[in-house]
């Protein structure tokens, strides 16, 4: 989940090139770890359904996925990508890869996923990544989960050159977008300013594969403090950039159990009381910013055809 290009002042946004107005905000507020348990499950539901978030994303290797699954069935119109998961992070709740013995290299000794992405890039192939993702899409769609778009949890396929190129092919091959920035990076380049030089170059060729691409991607509100969260966020609404930018969180609805899980739930639930919040909303009505999706930025990239970027570029 890390940016990837930066381009001059002068440059039309990708909101724009996708029909907003160049002064115009445009948000994703997006929920990660959907399927990791049912209080993720909850807590995704509650923050698309009666808060301001937009879209989610599921981790298919995950216990509860059968239950999101289930949901999604009746609510066919809901933003609900892949969470492309190549770790398994927690101490005592894991999961194993879905393409089992098949990738070798994603395994540790207990039979899971490993626990961290420094132990993936030393251990895992290629070939192994591009095994593990498509069996994670396959199973979606047995599923018959509805796949807006794909992003990586903890950013393992950008951590590679050779895993992000196994990312971009399924989403070109699969006709999904996949998370990628490229705008004016405001945030992401204080993020992760060595990521958004090294992959700058894949930009024009996943637009020009028909994917979106999308200007901005904010990731900071893991670390804020709980109780700060919904001060924060109506704080980076008020001073976002024009363009399109993705907010990354990780709202749940922690249940007794849940702090066995992970000791984030206290943060997790505050992701989830800033999105539910009437404050933020009122601030997305005052600032007059345009909340989108990922199934709608596809359909306004659909409806521009095959044009390259540099040509359109060069028509605005």
């Amino acid at each position: 989940m890390l940016p990837l290009q930066s381009t001059a002042n002068a440059a039309p946004s990708f909101g724009e090139l996708l029909g907003w107005a160049k002064d115009e905000v445009i948000v994703i507020l997006h929920v990660d770890d959907v399927g990791m348990s049912h209080s993720s499950n909850l807590g995704a539901i509650q923050a698309t359904e009666k808060g301001v978030a937009s879209s989610f994303a599921i981790m298919m290797p995950c216990p509860w996925v059968p239950e999101i699954a289930a949901y999604l069935q009746d609510h066919r119109n809901a933003d609900s990508g892949l969470h492309l998961t190549l770790t398994s992070e927690w101490k005592s709740y894991r999961w194993p890869p879905l393409a089992g013995p098949t990738v070798p290299g994603l395994i540790d000794p207990e039979g899971c996923l490993w626990s961290s992405v420094a132990q993936v890039i030393t251990q895992a192939t290629p070939e192994e990544i591009d095994r593990e993702i498509r069996a994670q899409l396959a199973r979606a769609r047995n599923l018959n989960i509805p796949i807006t778009h794909l992003d990586s949890h903890m950013g393992t396929l950008f951590a590679r050159p050779d895993y992000f190129e196994k990312y971009v092919a399924l989403g070109i091959e699969a006709q999904i977008p996949i998370l990628v920035a490229g705008g004016h990076l405001t945030h992401t380049l204080k993020e992760n300013p060595a990521a958004a030089t090294r992959l700058k170059t894949w930009i024009p060729k996943i637009w020009n594969a028909g994917l979106p691409v999308i200007d901005d991607l904010h990731t900071a509100t893991y670390n804020w403090n709980a109780d700060e969260k919904e001060a924060k966020l109506i704080e980076l609404l008020k001073h976002l950039t024009p363009g399109i930018t993705e907010i990354l969180f990780h709202a749940s609805d922690p249940s007794d159990v849940f702090p066995l899980i992970t000791g984030s739930s206290e943060s997790r639930q505050g992701d989830l009381n800033a999105l539910l919040s009437s404050q933020v909303k009122q601030t997305l009505i005052d600032e007059k910013i345009q909340v989108t999706t990922w199934k709608e930025l596809m359909q306004r990239r659909q409806a521009l055809g095959k044009v390259d970027l540099e040509t359109l570029r060069n028509k605005q």
